[in-house]
Formats: structure tokens, C-alpha cells, sequence
């Protein structure tokens, strides 16, 4: 007997991609357990298989950054309560990330796909399932996005939760309207603009040049990261999506200042915010 949930929630994360570097994600989840029946008639009751594995998802992938161990050139640290890690560019540059250790999930295989990921924490699910589960399968789907969509990885030192980690990520798709129509040519080149980018606060910059480093202390503790600054796009404020809509709204309004500009930014799947000038 099986009991299915589908789009039981969604996971929004960054993970390093030995060619396209930091990568922002969004997934949405499914999930299969596989059991005998209990007194009950269920294999498991809906509300706990939700609760549990949702819960699981937010301590171990979501808001992480989630990188392969042998993933080529990448050297990881992992200390008792800090990991830091540094990987360098195929075309150069070097990424270096020094976090708190739930901000880094270290995951077995060469390379983070939807696959090796499932599998890995499918093994780690079936330990918090009663004993007439056997068996979990577990989906992660990306979204499917007709028009213009970007990766951009991020961190909130202000957030109270996870998503003050620094390198934190969404795929999201952008639409931009000018006097009321969507405006596709638009779309696709901020689409490019932001693609696979990490979009920081000036505030946290350290250091600027080839290498752009930032910093800061939050309520989880020390963050920095280093990556090439063509991979970099710097606002002055965070980078909430809120503050990002509100930032291409006045960029685009400069640019057509007779046009009315209306800017839909996603945050991962089905959420996001709408800033207009």
C-alpha cells in the first residue's frame, strides 16, 4: 500500500554547479510512502507525514546552501558548529563561504541534481516514520515557467529566520509591465541581468573589485562570502523581495520615464511582490 502527497511544499536553496557556479532553486516536493496499514486503516495520517517531513526539509535543505562533497575542486571545512568551504570558477575567480553549520548542508555525490539530492534525503525521512513505513520516495520538481525567469542567490542579515543565511537562493520568474502590458523583450533582459546572480547590500560589502566579500552578524551568527563581482548585483538596501521589485521598478522607470512601470517579482514558487513608479 502506498500513500502519496503532492506538492506537499517547496524548498528554496542555493547549491554550487560546477559550471554555472552559485545557483539559486526553488523545488516543489512530492512524496510516497510506501507501508502496511495500521489499527487505524492508514499507513501514516496525512497530518503528521506533512508536519514531519516539511519540518525535516526546513532544518536540512531549505534556505541552505547545499554542496556535493566530491564535487571537483571544491575543499570543505566542516568544524563543530562552522563550516567554510571554497571553490574556484571554471572561467576564475574564487568562491569562498564561511557560515554557521546549519547554513551549509554537505550533501555524498559529485554534483547536487534533483535525483542525488532526493535520494539522499529520502534515506535520512524513513527514520521518522513509524515502523509499518518501508519505504519513502521522495520528488523534488522544478517549476514549469512559460516566459522570462532567473536563479539569484541572496542572505537577509535582518531576518529573524533562516533566510538571514547569506547564500540562500530562489528561481523565480519576473513580469514586467509597461502601461499595462507585460513587455517581453523587457522581461528577458533582466531575466539575463539576474541570471545565476548573487544579489547583495552594498552595507555588507567589505571589499570590492574582482573579488566582491561580504560580511555580516546576524541572529544565527558570523556570515561571509567571496565570489567573483561579475557574478555580483549590488542594491542599497536588502535584498527582500519586496525591496528587489521595488529597486527594478525605478531602474526600468528611469530608463522610460513616460511609461507607467509595474514590476511583479517571484520569490520561489507562487509568492512575491509587486512595486510600481
Amino acid at each position: 500500500m502506498k500513500l502519496f502527497v503532492e506538492n506537499l511544499t517547496h524548498v528554496d536553496f542555493s547549491y554550487l554547479d560546477a559550471q554555472r557556479g552559485l545557483l539559486g532553486e526553488s523545488w516543489k516536493v512530492n512524496l510516497i510512502l510506501d507501508g502496511s496499514l495500521d489499527d487505524q486503516g492508514m499507513i501514516c495520517d496525512f497530518g503528521v507525514v506533512k508536519k514531519r517531513v516539511k519540518q525535516w526539509l526546513d532544518d536540512f535543505v531549505d534556505h541552505c546552501l547545499v554542496v556535493a562533497e566530491e564535487m571537483p575542486g571544491l575543499e570543505v571545512c566542516r568544524q563543530q558548529e562552522r563550516t567554510e568551504l571554497s571553490w574556484t570558477y571554471p572561467d576564475g575567480g574564487e568562491l569562498r563561504c564561511s557560515a554557521p553549520k546549519q547554513a551549509i548542508a554537505v550533501v555524498p555525490g559529485a554534483a547536487v541534481t534533483p535525483t542525488e539530492l532526493a535520494d539522499w534525503c529520502r534515506q535520512q525521512l524513513l527514520a521518522l516514520f513509524p515502523e509499518q513505513v518501508q519505504g519513502v520516495e521522495l520528488e523534488f520538481i522544478a517549476e514549469q515557467i512559460d516566459g522570462a525567469y532567473y536563479h539569484y542567490s541572496h542572505g537577509l542579515q535582518k531576518h529573524a529566520g533562516n533566510c538571514q543565511r547569506i547564500a540562500h537562493g530562489h528561481r523565480s520568474r519576473i513580469q514586467l509591465l509597461r502601461n499595462g502590458q507585460r513587455d517581453a523583450a523587457l522581461e528577458a533582459v533582466w531575466a539575463e541581468k539576474f541570471r545565476d546572480i548573487y544579489i547583495g547590500t552594498r552595507e555588507h560589502l567589505q571589499a570590492e573589485g574582482a573579488i566582491h566579500h561580504y560580511v555580516y552578524d546576524a541572529p544565527q551568527g558570523h556570515f561571509e562570502l567571496s565570489l567573483p563581482s561579475r557574478c555580483c548585483y549590488d542594491i542599497d538596501t536588502e535584498s527582500t523581495v519586496e525591496l528587489i521589485a521595488d529597486h527594478l521598478a525605478k531602474q526600468i522607470k528611469a530608463a522610460c520615464p513616460q511609461d507607467r512601470i509595474e514590476v511583479r517579482a517571484f520569490e520561489g514558487i507562487g509568492k512575491g511582490a509587486v512595486a510600481t513608479a
